[in-house]
């Protein structure tokens, strides 16, 4: 078959016009991706690359009025797990359990945290010990996905003395997550559940900073140091108060192991709080990493309730104290004076509205000056 040299010239113009546009097309494309869209891919490709690992800030320090530490830091360590999926990560945990030991309620745990954000390590361990990371550095080969790095850890010196007032520190839970209190918190932080700790957690939580770790294409990692520079913590910064610790010691000597109740110190001028105790009370630093379920069902199941703040959550009856605050205040505004008595004796008895109210003593005390009545009372 045979072609006219003019349409052999005319199908060579249309290929090479066909070739000229896919060419401009493919160049074009290459621009765009490689020049236009650059930071994008390499974006995504970072993020293929690497996974970011959290850096526990410190929190921040905790003194009384004197310059005395409330709550510090300790040096401690944390363990958990990088993975591709949450088949990947059951599976590592049944491995990792033939290794240390690992409960059913703490792979639970590690799977939850994994689900709320799949793409942040799973913690296991909140508080490792020493001889727990000496044993998992030795088959660390085995788990290509485990990340064991160091983390500050709260302590309270004072233990059980300062449980009431200072409170104590915990993992964020799922509650906490979905309130608005606690927007941007992550799966596994830890937060003050209690008392000061509670109360200026915002104050004492310091920003957490983020390393980078290679991975390769199964998020097993090859690198853990200078994949990419690091972003530092920024630890919190202290937090003063007006506690005055040698006084919250002895007001926790007078109840001893015995007594239950609560006592509150208050500077009258200022208001300021120096004191406070509920008895009897609880270790926090037991609660630091996660509590022992042993220990905490014993709390929970002592009748004489531990874990309720008898000074900050009871409610109780003012009784005779009372009448010393309205004394003094009708003292101060000169509506009465020690000696003025009161307008009708005590018969032993007073009909207020649809109910009697009976003295303690049923004979009655007579007419009474004000003095007289703080007296009897």
């Amino acid at each position: 078959m045979s072609f006219h040299p003019n349409e052999v010239q005319r199908r060579g113009r249309i290929a090479s016009g066909l070739l000229f546009l896919t060419m401009v097309f493919l160049i074009g494309s290459f621009f765009r991706t490689q020049i236009l869209q650059h930071s994008q891919w390499v974006l995504k490709s970072e993020g293929n690359r690497l996974r970011e690992v959290p850096i526990p800030a410190q929190r921040g320090y905790i003194y009384d009025r004197t310059g005395a530490i409330i709550a510090e830091n300790i040096p401690g360590y944390t363990i958990s797990l990088l993975a591709q999926s949450s088949d990947e990560l059951t599976t590592v945990l049944r491995r990792l359990g033939g290794t240390i030991s690992v409960t059913d309620e703490q792979a639970d745990a590690v799977m939850r945290r994994y689900r709320r954000n799949p793409s942040r390590p799973a913690v296991i361990f909140n508080d490792a010990s020493f001889e727990l990371v000496s044993v998992l550095e030795e088959h660390r080969i085995a788990f290509p996905g485990l990340i064991i790095q160091a983390s500050p850890k709260r302590y309270y010196p004072d233990g059980a003395a300062v449980a009431a007032l200072v409170g104590y520190t915990g993992e964020v839970n799922e509650a906490e997550l979905q309130s608005k209190s606690y927007a941007g918190y992550k799966p596994g932080q830890q937060v003050g559940k209690m008392g000061l700790e509670k109360q200026y957690e915002s104050r004492l939580r310091g920003r957490e900073g983020v390393r980078f770790v290679e991975v390769d294409s199964r998020g097993r990692i090859v690198r853990e140091a200078g994949a990419r520079q690091d972003i530092s913590p920024e630890g919190a910064k202290p937090l003063y108060t007006n506690i005055d610790l040698d006084l919250q010691k002895f007001m926790v000597g007078i109840f001893g192991d015995s007594l239950q109740g609560a006592a509150v110190a208050i500077e009258p001028k200022s208001g300021e709080v120096l004191a406070l105790h509920s008895a009897p009370s609880y270790d926090p630093n037991r609660f630091i990493g996660g509590v022992p379920t042993e220990y905490f069902r014993q709390l929970n199941t002592d009748p004489r309730r531990p874990m309720f703040n008898k000074a900050v959550q009871g409610t109780y009856p003012p009784g005779s104290t009372w009448k010393l605050a309205t004394a003094v205040m009708a003292l101060q505004a000169g509506v009465v004076k020690l000696d003025d008595h009161m307008e009708k004796p005590c018969t032993g008895g007073m009909q207020y509205g649809n109910r009697y109210f009976k003295c303690h003593d049923h004979r009655g005390h007579g007419s009474l000056s004000l003095a007289e009545a703080i007296e009897k009372s």
